[in-house]
């Protein structure tokens, strides 16, 4: 499977888990990410991101989906207790945070859905898309990484 056939299949079950109600955002983003990289973790990770929908617990602050790719990029760049701080963490978590705020104009939940009413199925295919763009970028980050790419690609991802 060529890179560009793994982002669009990771795009798609992101998209695929929050449209169909199964995971909201960061739960979707984490889940698909730590499947597409072997499940690295347990599948039960996908519980560390359940706080943060709708902006960190419907407190509408930091978008869920951002948060959810956040922690995808620590699964294959982050720590352990006394282990140094890899040199790829901070600018892979920055680029995320840039490439969101230059798609979407902010990184704030109440931000991207202004104007939406929230129940409305217009704000869900809104938030189904960033779902889908976060999980489809943290991927196309995580291809240049030859170590990381070659996970994904014997995952089929």
């Amino acid at each position: 499977m060529d890179n560009q056939a793994i982002v669009k299949n990771i795009r798609e079950k992101a998209e695929g888990y929050f449209a169909r109600g199964e995971f909201f955002c960061s739960e979707a983003v984490v889940h698909v990410l730590n499947e597409a990289l072997g499940f690295p973790f347990p599948s039960e990770v996908t519980m560390l991101a359940s706080a943060f929908p709708i902006g960190l617990g419907k407190s509408g602050c930091l978008c869920g989906a951002v948060s959810g790719g956040a922690m995808a990029l620590g699964m294959a760049y982050g720590r352990k207790h006394g282990d140094q701080m890899p040199d790829q963490m901070f600018p892979q978590a920055a680029r995320l945070h840039d490439h969101v705020k230059a798609v979407y104009g902010s990184t704030c939940c109440r931000v991207l859905v202004k104007g939406y009413v929230f129940a409305s199925p217009e704000r869900k295919a809104h938030c189904v898309n960033i779902t889908g763009e976060v999980a489809a970028f943290v991927a196309e980050q995580l291809l240049r990484d030859e170590a990381v790419a070659a996970k994904l690609a014997a995952n089929g991802a």
